[in-house]
């Protein structure tokens, strides 16, 4: 196995390190548009080589996985650069892998009722080619979408007989020391997220959305994190889900907090969270760009971080034994134990870990597929049994 990751940003570094410590490949080329940035995430290991990408260009990523010849792209940056990443790989005959699928756009009349273009359709328009191919682009690998979608194959295979609801729920209790404001996570990705209308899956009615911040909940969370309120928010999961888990229902709730929401509203509100230029002091710019240049870079918080993330998949309806059943199949991560063991913050190693999981399981032949895939396309355990076995285990509470 021969990878090329495109982006050494926070979850990309986190990647570099985990990988490190691994031996069922034999390169990987680290790559991003900043090349001081993929040769110091590069350094980690002498497997590892470091290039420049520009990630917007089908041809940039093709030329790297023809002269590296890779196996396997491993995307690591902003959904904005999904689909030029994935025609790469493919005009190049690698795999492929993203932990975040193709933009959604909103339904021109209709944004809070109907879905437009969903996240992941420019994808799955050409899955058949992929299939014929005998490629495989396993999509929505990281941590949201990603292992979530692992446990609702597992609680379908295992747990339950019938399913009325696949309800992700994430949420933490992480602070920052010294900001009153510093989001643990890409802010670019995070407004998509949140700002634009979330989406529901019902059996018989289908995709459907809903206004931002919509269906509060409060949810307590394992592991000392406790309760913390969740709203609807657009995500992969829903889209992924229903193709090939039998459900009732499927839901995506983010625990953000009223501050976090507030801020939001209000970027919104100023219309900063606009990714289209405007003409600013005889300068073109990017008013959600800007956000992101103003605000601190996830990646460098970690040492200014206390607490935990949770990330979990809550399902109900009828188990095994034909009895009401409802459990909370989650990962938690400690950001203390993750900047001890590997340097990086909590929320970025969550995220990390789980496609270099995959990618060990596609290596060995445990997983393998042709087509656009997601993590529900395959068996969960051997997945589960090796993130445990990278020191990482999961849990499972029955409410």
């Amino acid at each position: 196995m021969r990878i090329l990751l495109v982006g050494a940003g926070g979850v990309g570094a986190a990647f570099a390190a985990i990988a490190a410590r691994r031996d069922f490949f034999e390169t990987i080329v680290v790559t991003d548009y900043d090349l001081a940035r993929a040769e110091k995430a590069a350094a980690v290991d002498p497997r590892f080589v470091a290039a420049q990408v520009d990630a917007s260009s089908v041809s940039s990523v093709e030329a790297l996985v023809r002269e590296h010849r890779i196996t396997h792209v491993m995307n690591a940056v902003d959904p904005r650069f999904v689909m030029s990443i994935f025609d790469g790989a493919f005009a190049g005959g690698a795999d492929y892998l993203d932990m975040a699928m193709s933009l959604s756009r909103p339904h021109p009349d209709a944004p809070y009722e109907r879905t437009g273009v969903k996240l992941g359709d420019e994808q799955f328009a050409v899955a058949d080619q992929w299939e014929a191919g005998g490629r495989l682009a396993l999509c929505g690998i990281g941590v949201e979408p990603g292992l979530s979608d692992v446990f609702a194959r597992y609680a379908a295979d295992h747990l339950f007989s019938e399913i009325d609801e696949l309800g992700v729920r994430d949420g933490a209790n992480l602070s920052v020391e010294g900001y009153e404001f510093a989001p643990s996570f890409s802010i670019w990705t995070t407004i998509e997220e949140c700002l634009n209308p979330p989406v529901v899956w019902e059996k018989g009615r289908g995709w459907f959305t809903t206004p931002p911040f919509s269906e509060p909940e409060v949810f307590d969370f394992p592991e000392g994190i406790g309760p913390v309120e969740c709203v609807n928010v657009e995500h992969e999961e829903v889209l992924l889900m229903p193709r090939w888990v039998e459900a009732r229902r499927a839901t995506f709730k983010y625990g953000l907090g009223q501050e976090f929401i507030d801020v939001l509203k209000t970027l919104h509100k100023l219309g900063l969270d606009r990714t289209d230029k405007v003409h600013a002091s005889g300068v073109e710019v990017s008013p959600r760009d800007v956000v992101a240049a103003c605000l601190p870079d996830p990646a460098t918080l970690g040492d200014r971080m206390q607490g935990k993330t949770c990330a979990g998949l809550w399902v109900t309806g009828t188990g095994q034994d034909g009895r009401p059943r409802s459990t909370y199949l989650y990962h938690v991560v400690d950001n203390a134990w993750s900047m001890r063991e590997y340097g990086h913050q909590c929320v970025v190693w969550q995220t990390a870990v789980n496609p270099v999981v995959a990618l060990e399981l596609l290596a060995n032949g445990t997983w393998s597929g042709a087509g656009v895939l997601g993590p529900e396309a395959f068996d969960a355990v051997p997945f589960l049994d090796l993130l445990t076995d990278y020191g990482s285990p999961w849990g499972q509470r029955d409410d």
